[in-house]
């Protein structure tokens, strides 16, 4: 499952989450922190690792 980051405009916490492409898609994702379902994802960098040389 990929790893998404999101801040909460609420309370202001960061967290990362882990959705499925489903659940990322219906945008289901409530801050631990406080409970509010009004989060905004995060830009993030990523890292893709393959068996084959590039």
């Amino acid at each position: 499952m990929p790893l998404y980051e999101y801040e909460c405009t609420s309370c202001g916490k960061i967290f990362t989450a882990a959705l499925s492409l489903r659940e990322h898609d219906e945008k289901k994702v409530i801050c631990p922190g406080c409970g509010s379902k009004k989060v905004e994802q995060l830009i993030t960098p990523f890292i893709a690792k393959t068996d084959r040389k590039s």
